[in-house]
């Protein structure tokens, strides 16, 4: 059914169409209208056999889905930013433990400074955690991989996120087709825990494991993340086959078969940067797109495939580690090692903290990547004039206050210069 909806609200229409029987909800901007949906939904009986229990924390709501999937129920949460690093310990419990636990992370940057909006270091920092990552490039992606996410998780017995661009794509309004619950009850069979607690049959789940056996688990639980870089594409063939849309499996491309230089980005920046291609190919610029859906597991060989070759690799990120780079560019360089011919890998940082991705700086920097190569990392559109003053300051000043402040504070003297020209 095509509607014109938020696309929180659709995300959580998916999530309902998918019959969870617990959802444990504590409200984080920005992924609280998609709790406050499905708690609708089960106040007014749209949404039947299904438990809605408000926790204290967003530790509590991961520790009670992680009990719920154990009791074998469909469990589902989700939360955002320093919520995702406050259940931290849960997050590595419920892909120890192997429970299929859908979760949707609004994705938003982590402070300090306070920053609400967003960018992708939650997900970054919970990258290694053992779940499943999927990233929605639009609210329909959200809608059809929130769906694919409890089939994955449960076939594999492994959590999934999906990773949802907050503001970006949680509030904003976007027409979507939300299909029919026979559709989805066709491609999502009941659900059936590979594991369970049962006091007929009495186990143990999260016992004490020593070092005789503690790299056999880790070991087993890679190699269900190594099973689903097949799993994932098979079921994303079958979810177009019935659904009619072909959410890409572990990447997709956009005009990748004949391009010299192509972006590797995730999330919705990459319809910003489908614009741009437009316009730079409009103009005898050989470019495409690598559109990364699964970060985890990532898709080495298939990446691999795609970018060996080419003449310029450029990655577009919204995350970085201090010091280090950007995750998702430390990956590619990983794919293209041993490479024949590895293209150069030029890191971009962009969009850090809610910050506009414009196609004007796009077209910029991707002209740049062929003209004047750079190693490390980029940072899109920073201001150097105020990281100058900045720095001046520090080594002047041996109490020189909060960094954000001072910069915050430099931003308001120079508008009110710029408007008193």
């Amino acid at each position: 059914m095509l509607k014109q909806t938020e696309g929180s609200h659709a995300t959580a229409e998916a999530i309902a169409l998918c019959r969870p029987e617990v959802i444990c909800a504590y409200p984080i901007t920005p992924q609280t209208h998609i709790v406050e949906g499905l708690g609708e939904m089960v106040r007014l009986g749209q949404l039947k056999n299904c438990e809605f229990i408000n926790v204290e924390s967003e530790f509590a709501a991961l520790s009670v889905a992680i009990g719920a999937s154990a009791a074998g129920a469909r469990a589902y949460t989700a939360t955002a930013s320093q919520g995702l690093l406050f259940m931290a310990e849960a997050v590595y419990n419920a892909s120890g433990l192997g429970l299929p636990i859908v979760m949707t992370l609004g994705n938003r940057a982590i402070g300090a400074p306070i920053n609400i909006w967003n960018d992708h270091s939650d997900a970054m920092s919970m990258r290694d955690a053992g779940w499943l990552q999927l990233f929605a490039e639009s609210n329909q992606d959200s809608i059809d991989l929130h769906i694919q996410a409890f089939r994955i998780a449960e076939e594999l017995s492994v959590p999934v996120m999906v990773c949802m661009d907050g503001f970006l794509l949680t509030h904003a309004s976007e027409r979507v087709d939300i299909p029919e619950q026979a559709q989805v009850d066709a491609f999502l069979p009941r659900y059936e825990p590979r594991q369970v607690l049962d006091p007929g049959e009495p186990v143990s789940i999260g016992a004490m494991v020593g070092p005789d056996a503690f790299t056999e688990v880790r070991f087993l639980q890679h190699y269900k993340q190594t099973l689903a870089l097949h799993l994932i594409p098979e079921l994303a063939a079958e979810f177009s086959g019935r659904f009619g849309r072909n959410t890409g499996g572990l990447l997709r491309t956009y005009f990748a078969d004949d391009a010299e230089m192509l972006v590797v980005a995730m999330g919705s920046i990459n319809g910003t940067i489908k614009d741009t291609i437009d316009e730079m190919r409009a103009d005898g610029f050989s470019i495409g797109l690598v559109n990364i859906v699964s970060f985890r597991p990532f898709p080495t060989e298939a990446l691999r495939r795609l970018l060996a070759g080419r003449k310029h690799v450029v990655v577009v990120e919204k995350s970085f580690a201090v010091g280090m780079g950007g995750q998702l560019a430390n990956n590619v360089d990983l794919a293209l090692r041993n490479t024949p011919a590895a293209p150069q890998v030029h890191s971009v940082i962009a969009g850090l903290g809610g910050r506009s991705i414009t196609r004007t700086s796009l077209h910029r920097v991707f002209r740049r990547a062929v003209a004047q190569p750079w190693e490390g990392a980029h940072f899109l559109d920073l201001n150097e004039d105020i990281i100058g003053k900045e720095l001046h300051h520090v080594r002047k000043v041996r109490r020189s206050g909060p960094t954000a402040e001072n910069l915050l504070r430099r931003l308001d003297q120079a508008a009110q210069h710029a408007a008193a020209e």
